[in-house]
């Protein structure tokens, strides 16, 4: 439910406690987390506000993109992976928000460790927690029961479609060629038995959510299992939509042949022609594996829908519950299985029906085919207790993403690390400091760039200089000048002069603190004064 002023206000009526936690701004990011982790790591979880100072005033802050950024980056430091609701409440008549982060351990997954620490709460200090009590947590950490494998009361095999099992048994036997011949020899409970779909004859909630008939997706409720397909046009308007149920096994092949998988044409310099490439729009493969793996690691019990969402260049798939594997970064460095499924049973009778690879090669398969089309890697975005992957379908830049594609010393961990800086997104520390040393990048955090010599080879310098903009003496040499030639300006007048000549990383709040440091530089200087304050202010050449 979203936080009022009123809730907040509520909420801050009582003291800091074990639950409760006040921090004025972002600037105490580090140590605010730090408490979250505690929260983490007690029964009842904890609510950390910034934008409240420790006596319990609201003053709220502002909250920039790369105040979001700061908070994601930070929120990526928990281990085991795990993300807060976090909620931005405006204050009455004021730009300045109250950021509101809600800590709580539904899953039975602590102890949690924040940038490799555990924390504990007592009363209202945050500490590290004593090894011995980390090492107790470690050994009650709850076993989660697999959803997926729970028998489904007074279902029988007339429950399930009989054309779903067909499909079931071309599959089985297409991925087991040694077992082609015997499975047709077997009868149907028989086969779903062996397939590993079924237990000892009994329905799961796995043989339901498969090969389940239409109306017998009403016997996993209060679960949902439901494939929702969207059309939007380029200004995000709907124009079609279709909801898919059981059996997932024939719908997720319907929802595929939804999509419009259009030739997408583009001339590589690579090959040094002037006829165009033609591919699909989008690789078969990807589409199949990123519906696929929403299914096996979608969170049933949460109630939501698969969404497949269609734009004119992009796909957009989501699903709820968190990402098993904490990041994908461990997922593109750890070239192995995941250890560890939400819906193990679900997930390896997908895997022996040839629905999904194993969910570390699937997703590096799908990374592999974006990168040697020259398109973006896929964007995953694992906030909220949601997984949602968005795939390009067209080349952003197409000399970086061909360069980048064959060069033979980037690991794709660098490539996708590279692309985040490209795309603008968060990057870790660990991150900037390997892309630095092989010099792909420069700039300061978060106004990160792709390095000046990577520019060039890649025909971006006109985007590096737009990005970088001009030493500081060009912008003071252009507000001199302009004084001199009109006497007088104000601060708006200064503004319009140099935005556009601003890089163009800036964000508009930088823009503005920009100019401002440039007049101040200027009035310390001695060459110019200003005579009144604010936006109306007029600045003159000092005499």
């Amino acid at each position: 439910m979203p936080f009022t002023i009123e809730d907040i206000q509520q909420l801050i009526s009582a003291e800091e406690s074990d639950s409760l936690e006040f921090k004025e701004t972002t600037g105490q990011l580090t140590r605010g987390m730090e408490t979250g982790c505690a929260f983490l790591n007690s029964e009842g979880g904890g609510y950390l506000l910034f934008g409240v100072t420790d006596k319990g005033i609201i003053r709220g802050q502002e909250v920039t993109d790369s105040t979001r950024r700061d908070i994601a980056t930070a929120i990526r430091k928990f281990e085991p992976a795990y993300t807060p609701h976090i909620q931005y409440v405006s204050l009455p008549s004021s730009s300045r928000q109250v950021i509101v982060i809600h800590f709580i351990d539904q899953l039975g997954r602590k102890p949690y460790l924040f940038d490799g620490k555990p924390y504990r709460r007592i009363e209202s200090c945050t500490s590290v927690m004593p090894q011995p009590l980390y090492h107790d947590l470690l050994q009650r950490r709850i076993p989660r029961p697999d959803w997926s494998a729970q028998i489904v009361d007074n279902a029988t095999i007339d429950d399930l479609d009989p054309l779903a099992i067909r499909k079931a048994r071309e599959l089985y036997a297409s991925k087991h060629k040694e077992k082609a011949q015997e499975a047709e020899s077997w009868d149907d409970m028989t086969f779903l038995n062996k397939a590993k779909i079924t237990v000892k004859g009994k329905i799961t909630h796995a043989a339901i959510v498969l090969l389940g008939k239409e109306e017998s997706g009403a016997l996993l409720s209060p679960a949902v299992a439901q494939i929702r397909w969207i059309l939007k046009d380029s200004q995000g308007n709907e124009r079609d939509y279709e909801i898919r149920g059981c059996p997932f096994i024939l719908n997720a092949e319907a929802i595929f042949k939804k999509i419009r998988n259009l030739k997408y044409r583009y001339i590589n310099p690579e090959f040094r022609t002037l006829f165009p490439e033609e591919v699909d729009t989008y690789e078969p493969y990807v589409i199949r594996e990123a519906l696929n793996n929403a299914i096996a690691h979608q969170d049933y019990t949460l109630g939501g829908q698969i969404n497949v969402v269609e734009y004119e260049d992009k796909l957009v798939f989501s699903n709820k519950g968190s990402f098993i594997p904490q990041s994908i970064s461990n997922v593109l460095e750890n070239d192995a299985p995941e250890e560890v499924y939400r819906n193990a049973f679900l997930a390896r009778a997908m895997v022996d029906l040839r629905m999904v690879d194993t969910i570390g090669s699937g997703i590096r398969k799908m990374f592999n085919f974006q990168r040697q089309r020259l398109f973006p890697l896929p964007d995953y975005n694992l906030q909220n207790n949601h997984v949602q992957v968005t795939i390009i379908g067209k080349i952003i830049n197409m000399e970086y993403a061909n360069i980048l594609a064959n060069h033979k010393n980037l690991t794709l961990m660098e490539v996708e690390a590279l692309n985040r800086v490209q795309l603008g997104h968060p990057v870790s520390d660990k991150e900037i400091a390997w892309l630095r040393k092989k010099r792909l990048i420069e700039g300061r955090k978060p106004n990160l760039l792709i390095a000046k010599h990577v520019a060039q080879q890649l025909n971006q310098k006109t985007d590096y200089s737009n990005n970088k903009g001009f030493e500081d003496s060009y912008y003071c040499d252009l507000i001199l000048k302009a004084l001199a030639e009109h006497h007088s300006l104000s601060k708006q007048e200064i503004t319009k002069l140099l935005w556009k000549k601003l890089p163009d990383i800036l964000n508009e709040d930088q823009k503005r603190s920009k100019i401002g440091n440039l007049l101040t530089k200027l009035r310390k200087q001695d060459k110019i004064v200003n005579r009144s304050r604010g936006i109306h202010s007029e600045w003159y050449l000092k005499e």
